[in-house]
């Protein structure tokens, strides 16, 4: 995603926070050196953090966004944790996080969308994921992702 990120915008400087844990395939080297035969090596930085409590300044990104991270992190409050990933966020900068929203484990995200705007985000929306990118939400299920939901905004 950090990549990705990088290579959608040319001028931007790309931080990427992972992490990193000794079950998963992959590790900060691998993003760099992945990051390098892109040519957008100068432009990223990998970093070991805690989705539950980021070690940024409040206001610190002009664009926060996640794929499928969150449901990994165990024991936290999930709408506490898109809380503390908003906390980074300037004012007026947008976010699409995206993850397998299971309301056992975020609770009423429809409800979580409205407390957002209350708070004075605009444009905030819940898409359904699982219809828009697998087609359907059977097909979703199959890969146990019956229940992805982005949510996008601007703070």
């Amino acid at each position: 995603m950090t990549i990705r990120s990088a290579l959608t915008w040319p001028k931007a400087k790309v931080i990427g926070v992972d992490y990193w844990g000794a079950v998963y395939n992959y590790s900060k080297a691998l993003c760099e050196k992945n990051a390098a035969r892109e040519g957008v090596a100068s432009r990223c930085v990998f970093q070991h953090g805690d989705a539950k409590q980021l070690d940024f300044s409040d206001e610190s990104f002009d664009v926060v966004i996640s794929n499928y991270v969150y449901h990994n992190v165990m024991g936290a409050d999930m709408q506490k944790l898109l809380l503390e990933s908003l906390r980074v966020l300037k004012k007026g900068g947008v976010f699409a996080l995206n993850d397998d929203m299971k309301p056992k484990m975020y609770g009423d995200m429809e409800g979580f969308a409205q407390k957002l705007r209350d708070m004075g985000y605009e444009e905030v929306r819940l898409v359904d994921t699982a219809q828009e990118a697998f087609g359907s939400h059977r097909r979703a299920a199959m890969m146990m992702l019956g229940s992805s939901r982005l949510l996008v905004g601007r703070k």
